[in-house]
């Protein structure tokens, strides 16, 4: 069943470890990713997967299917078990936060990972969340970074 739903941390421009691919601006580089892990547990993180179901909406989020290795029916299941789904809408530049509430368990201060297919959502997601009060958030990117994807993925 999936879930509706971060000290803040500046993020410069970085490369995609591996790619020599430019990552989407904030986007946390190899070093951000690891000092989070660092000063946060992996039991208390939550990651907020800002990508859109409604296909219609968000056509590039098709590709992101059971098949592609990062579904987003994963979240909230015992493979992202503190995963939740929370789109990003980009027309009202919100998110509904509806089911986030169980997982926090330090409140706004709960380290949370936002991200969507590559960054740029998850950008949007993480402005979103320290305006609403949040104070420990990070943009992960998503799996087409695959360095921070592999850290915080399975969560």
């Amino acid at each position: 069943r999936s879930q509706q739903c971060s000290p803040v941390v500046n993020v410069t421009m970085g490369f995609s470890s591996g790619t020599g691919k430019p990552r989407k601006p904030g986007v946390a580089s190899d070093e951000e990713m690891e000092a989070f892990f660092a000063a946060n547990s992996s039991e208390e993180i939550v990651v907020i997967d800002a990508r859109n179901t409604n296909f219609e909406l968000e056509p590039d989020d098709a590709r992101w299917d059971d098949a592609s290795g990062a579904p987003m029916a994963a979240c909230g299941t015992a493979l992202r078990p503190r995963a939740c789904n929370a789109p990003y809408d980009r027309a009202a530049k919100s998110m509904d936060l509806e089911g986030l509430e169980p997982l926090l368990t330090k409140g706004k201060d709960t380290p949370i990972i936002t991200h969507c297919g590559g960054g740029g959502r998850g950008q949007k997601a993480k402005e979103y969340l320290i305006a609403e009060g949040f104070t420990n958030v990070l943009n992960g990117g998503g799996p087409s970074v695959k360095a921070n994807w592999e850290k915080f993925g399975g969560i």
